[in-house]
C-alpha cells in the first residue's frame, strides 16, 4: 500500500502555489499555514520551541490513520504496506542526507540506539573522542559503556564563550582513537561546529571513524553525508523535519556496508529472509543497511514522519534555511533594541536564537507564563521560529523577554571559567 495521495498531493499544491523566491509571510499564510491548522487551533500560545519539537502537519493524523487501516483490513498481511513504508521513509531520509542509496539508511528509534549499534560494531574496547556538547541522549550512553569498561574516551572541552574550536578537536583526534562522536550543530548554543571536514580528514588519516549527529541540521540546511565523506550519522524527524518521537535512523556509509560491516545490535529482521523462519549458524543476513535491521520494528513512525519529510522536500531547504535566517536576524536585532544581547541569524549558527544568561530557566518559565513557548539548556535560552511564525510574534517575544529581563534585574552575561 502505497502513500494516500491526500498527503502528496496537498503538499504539493500548497507548495506550487508559492511564488518563487523569499518566502513571505503574506504568501506563507495563504499557502502553507492551512496546511497547519491543526496545530494552530490554539491561538493563545505563541510556539518558538521548533527547535525542540516540530508542529506537525495535518495530514500527519491521515498518515498514522492509513497504518492502522492497513492493521484494521488486513491483519497481519497488514506487513507488505508497513514494510513498504518503511523503505518510502528510508528512501526520503536518503535523499535530505544526499546519501547514494535508501538501504544505508536503518531506521531506529532513536539517536542513542543508532550510536549502540555502532559502538558494538567493534571488536575489543574502542577509544572514543567525544565533545561535552554533545546532547544527553548520546552522552549518558557514552559514560555508561566508559563506566562499564566496555569504550574509553577523551572529552573536548568548549572554551569560555561556550563555543568549541577545531583546534581543540583536531588535537584530541590521535592514533590510538578509533570512533569520533560529534554534533554539526550543538543542542544547547547552536553552533555549527566549525572547520568539519578538517576534523573528519583527521579521523581518517589515523584509521578512526566519524559519527555525526545531524539532529539539529538535518532540515536546517543541506546535509551532504556523502560529500563530508563520514562513516555514520544519527539524528530523528522530532524537531524540524516535524515527524515526532520514534522516527530516528542511523546512516552508514556504503563502503562499509560493501565491506561486510556489521553490529552485535541486530535482530531478526537483519536476517535476509526474516518471514521464512530459517536458522542456519551462523545467521545469514540481509545485504547492505538491512544487516543493521534490528527486532519488529515500530512501523507507525514511518507513516509519522511522512508528511514533514514530504513538506521539508518541497519547499527546499535551502529556501528553509533562508526564511530562517531573516526571522533568527529580525528577533536578534528585536532584543538588541531592549538592551538583551542574543547569538543567532548567523551562518554560523543553526535555526535557533539563543540568550546566555544565568536566569534562562526563568525567563523560559516567565515567557511561557504569557504565552510564549521556549526552553532552556543549562544557562541558554533558546528560541526558534519558524516558517509559520510571525513578525508579530517576534515582536511580542522580544517586548516580553526585555520586560523579564528587566524585573531580574536586567541581562547579565554569564561568566565562565571553562577552558
Amino acid at each position: 500500500m502505497n502513500a494516500a495521495p491526500n498527503t502528496f498531493a496537498t503538499i504539493a499544491a500548497a507548495v506550487a502555489a508559492l511564488p518563487a523566491g523569499p518566502l513571505t509571510e503574506p504568501d506563507v499564510r495563504s499557502h502553507v499555514t492551512p496546511l497547519f491548522s491543526r496545530a494552530l487551533a490554539r491561538h493563545d500560545k505563541s510556539y518558538l520551541a521548533n527547535h525542540s519539537l516540530g508542529r506537525p502537519l495535518d495530514t500527519t493524523q491521515s498518515d498514522v490513520a492509513e497504518a492502522l487501516a492497513a492493521w484494521y483490513a488486513r491483519l497481519g498481511k497488514a506487513w507488505d504496506a508497513w514494510m513498504a513504508e518503511r523503505e518510502a521513509h528510508r528512501a526520503r531520509l536518503a535523499r535530505l542526507l544526499h546519501a547514494t542509496r535508501p538501504d544505508c539508511v536503518v531506521p531506529k528509534t532513536s539517536a542513542g540506539q543508532g550510536l549502540r549499534a555502532v559502538l558494538n560494531a567493534f571488536d575489543g574496547k574502542p577509544h572514543v573522542v567525544a565533545t561535552r556538547g554533545e546532547f544527553d541522549s548520546l552522552d549518558v550512553i557514552l559514560r555508561e559503556y566508559v563506566r562499564r569498561g566496555r569504550v574509553s574516551i577523551t572529552f573536548v572541552e568548549p572554551r569560555a564563550d561556550g563555543d568549541f574550536d577545531a583546534s581543540d578537536v583536531l588535537a584530541a583526534i590521535g592514533p590510538a582513537t578509533d570512533l569520533v562522536v560529534i554534533s554539526q550543530v550543538m543542542f544547547k548554543t547552536g553552533q555549527i561546529l566549525p572547520e568539519l571536514p578538517a576534523i573528519i580528514a583527521r579521523a581518517h588519516a589515523v584509521n578512526a571513524r566519524i559519527m555525526l549527529d545531524v539532529y539539529h541540521s538535518l532540515g536546517v540546511f543541506p546535509v551532504d553525508v556523502e560529500a563530508l565523506a563520514v562513516d555514520y550519522a544519527v539524528g530523528g524527524s522530532y524537531k524540524y523535519l516535524r515527524g515526532g518521537p520514534g522516527a530516528c535512523f542511523l546512516y552508514i556509509a556504503p563502503r562499509h556496508l560493501d565491506a561486510g560491516l556489521t553490529t552485535l545490535d541486530i535482530g531478526w529482521f537483519a536476517k535476509d529472509s526474516p518471514f521464512v523462519y530459517d536458522r542456519p549458524d551462523p545467521p545469514r543476513l540481509g545485504s547492505g543497511g538491512d544487516a543493521w535491521l534490528e527486532s519488529t520494528p515500530a512501523v507507525l513512525p514511518f507513516y509519522q514522519s511522512r508528511a514533514g519529510q514530504v513538506f521539508t522536500e518541497a519547499v527546499g531547504v535551502e529556501r528553509l534555511r533562508e526564511h530562517s535566517l531573516r526571522l533568527q536576524q529580525r528577533l536578534v536585532a528585536l532584543l538588541a533594541a531592549g538592551g538583551v544581547s542574543a547569538r543567532g541569524g548567523t551562518i554560523d549558527r543553526g535555526a535557533f536564537v539563543i540568550i546566555q544568561d544565568q536566569n534562562a530557566r526563568a525567563w523560559a518559565a516567565a515567557l511561557g507564563e504569557r504565552g510564549i513557548v521556549t526552553d532552556a539548556r543549562g544557562d541558554y535560552l533558546r528560541l526558534c521560529p519558524d516558517i509559520l511564525t510571525t513578525d508579530a510574534e517576534l515582536v511580542a517575544a522580544a517586548g516580553a523577554l526585555t520586560e523579564i529581563a528587566a524585573s531580574f534585574g536586567g541581562w547579565q552575561r554569564v561568566a565562565t571559567t571553562r577552558g
